[in-house]
């Protein structure tokens, strides 16, 4: 019981000073680079195999449920601030690549040889947010053409100065619509949906009937230990779709390549 304790304590001790930072940042700027430092700590938590085994040993505990969804909120929140803030230095080419963003670039560049994009690819990025690093990534480096969706209106302004500022407004467009309002939805040869991107499956039952026969969706997550991070998939997709699951190796999070089956495009 005692390596349960010890686990637990982890997991507030983090939510407790990501919190903490999180508000000392948005009183004083240069505490951003401590918040950096400690979500950077929080990726290299989630990738470590021995609290991993903690997870599967306790993870199923009420305590442990409860304390991983509070840091799961306290460290999306403190990401997005984050996210603003790097875009912010990004625009003034003032960025300090942390290793959140190193892991996320590697991350991505994996991504592309399994979800086979290219300079023909439509691609719809769900939840981009207000630093697109992923967009970014796709669009430099295949040259396809990118729409961004996000709910905040702040990171969709954020997002397109970035692309702007990086020579990639060209190809990439931003937008705060909802999705049942997106053209672009039928066009998409390719559907990203960020890890941060909450209801996901809700998500695919909206793209449902609207997508292509050999639309690609390309779906982040984070089950178990991951899920401190990173919003989970808890449910098994329904008979319309069909999955290929990626190894995300030392990732802070999980990949699933989702194809829809006949039934969900013969209305179409």
């Amino acid at each position: 019981m005692k390596s349960k304790y010890a686990f637990l304590l982890s997991l507030r001790s983090l939510e407790y000073e990501i919190k903490q930072l999180n508000a000392y940042a948005k009183e004083h700027e240069e505490c951003f680079d401590l918040l950096q430092l400690k979500l950077d700590s929080l990726c290299q938590f989630m990738t470590l195999e021995e609290n991993d085994r903690q997870w599967l040993a306790w993870g199923s505990q009420e305590e442990i449920q409860l304390y991983g969804t509070q840091l799961r909120e306290t460290s999306v929140q403190a990401l997005c601030e984050m996210e603003k803030y790097q875009s912010a230095l990004a625009i003034e080419n003032r960025l300090n690549v942390s290793e959140y963003i190193e892991i996320l670039s590697t991350s991505v560049r994996s991504e592309l040889r399994d979800f086979q994009l290219d300079q023909r690819s439509k691609v719809l990025f769900i939840g981009s947010g207000a630093f697109p690093l992923s967009a970014l990534t796709i669009a430099h480096e295949t040259g396809a053409e990118i729409v961004c969706l996000d709910i905040d209106p702040e990171a969709v302004e954020k997002g397109r100065k970035v692309a702007d500022t990086w020579g990639l407004a060209d190809r990439i467009v931003f937008s705060g619509k909802p999705i049942e309002e997106l053209s672009f939805v039928s066009e998409a040869t390719h559907i990203v949906i960020a890890s941060l991107v909450r209801n996901k499956l809700d998500i695919l039952n909206d793209l449902k009937g609207r997508i292509q026969p050999d639309t690609r969706i390309l779906m982040r997550y984070g089950n178990g230990l991951k899920s401190l991070f990173n919003y989970p998939v808890e449910e098994e997709l329904s008979d319309d779709w069909q999955k290929t699951s990626i190894s995300a190796g030392k990732g802070f999070y999980e990949t699933m390549i989702i194809e829809p089956k006949h039934s969900v495009i013969q209305g179409r």
